[in-house]
């Protein structure tokens, strides 16, 4: 049944009153970035700054090496989502297309992994890096990505059991084998879920605060988080280069989500099914 103009012109508004709703947090940071230090302890607060200020952004940047810890979030956000694009498409093919001994069994162990929080986790697996001398390097960040997420790949799975086996058996007549049907039909198929993990990756890593926190002790090895968290002193807060630097942090999820949302939609339907 098609909308009334009335009954459309309601729809618009309540979803402008929600959209001002959720994007009034980001508004008052970009305000308060833009105040000076005088206008942000004044009570009641002003709603909008008397002057601009502009520089606020650079003395922000300039004062802390955030060039260096923008390079190392990017290496890290990076090679943590080429390995989990690929090992988790690799593992997801094979319990979805293969029949093999303890598959379920292994599959149900792998969903298991999922109930155990990080926090448990913490402690053992800062020992285990300790004992390979990774503690202070960016490998502890970036290496357990290439063994696959347990839920990145239960997504995956679900998407391939929806593919029937009829692409892979032609496949396999003309002389393709594993690899190729893996790499030529299916990772091509996989390109919306796989661009949904990539996104959510990005997501956890780039604004990650405790894993960086806990491997990593030399500053010139910090991310963008910890060097955020540096901000925050015991015994007061710099208001004005917190925000500058988060507004610069959400500028690339914002700029991923808002091209790949099209295929972020696709992947989580595409999988539910």
């Amino acid at each position: 049944m098609e909308l009334s103009k009335k009954n459309k012109w309601l729809t618009y508004m309540c979803l402008v009153l929600f959209s001002l709703y959720f994007m009034a947090p980001f508004l008052w940071m970009l305000i308060t970035a833009l105040k000076s230090p005088s206008e942000v302890n004044s009570y009641p607060p002003t709603i909008v700054p008397r002057a601009f200020q502009w520089q606020n952004f650079v003395e922000a940047w300039q004062s802390q090496p955030f060039g260096r810890y923008l390079w190392n979030s990017t290496v890290v956000t990076v090679l943590t989502t080429i390995g989990q694009v690929l090992s988790c498409s690799l593992i997801a093919f094979g319990f979805a297309r293969y029949d093999f001994k303890f598959k379920n069994f292994l599959f149900m162990l792998l969903l298991a992994s999922m109930m155990l929080p990080w926090d448990v986790t913490m402690i053992p697996l800062y020992m285990q890096f300790n004992m390979m001398g990774w503690i202070n390097t960016l490998k502890p960040l970036i290496v357990p990505s290439f063994f696959g997420s347990p839920y990145y790949i239960f997504l995956l799975r679900q998407f391939l059991m929806n593919i029937p086996t009829d692409i892979e058996n032609a496949a396999r007549i003309d002389g393709a084998n594993d690899f190729q049907i893996f790499y030529k039909i299916f990772f091509p198929i996989m390109r919306a879920p796989l661009i949904l993990i990539a996104i959510l990756n990005m997501l956890s890593v780039w604004n990650d605060y405790l894993g960086p926190l806990i491997f990593l002790q030399d500053r010139s090895k910090y991310t963008l988080a910890l060097g955020l968290a540096s901000f925050k002193g015991v015994h007061d807060t710099n208001i004005i280069p917190i925000m500058c630097i988060t507004i610069l942090m959400i500028v690339p999820p914002i700029l991923a989500f808002f091209f790949a949302q099209k295929y972020i939609i696709e992947g989580v339907s595409g999988s539910i099914k």
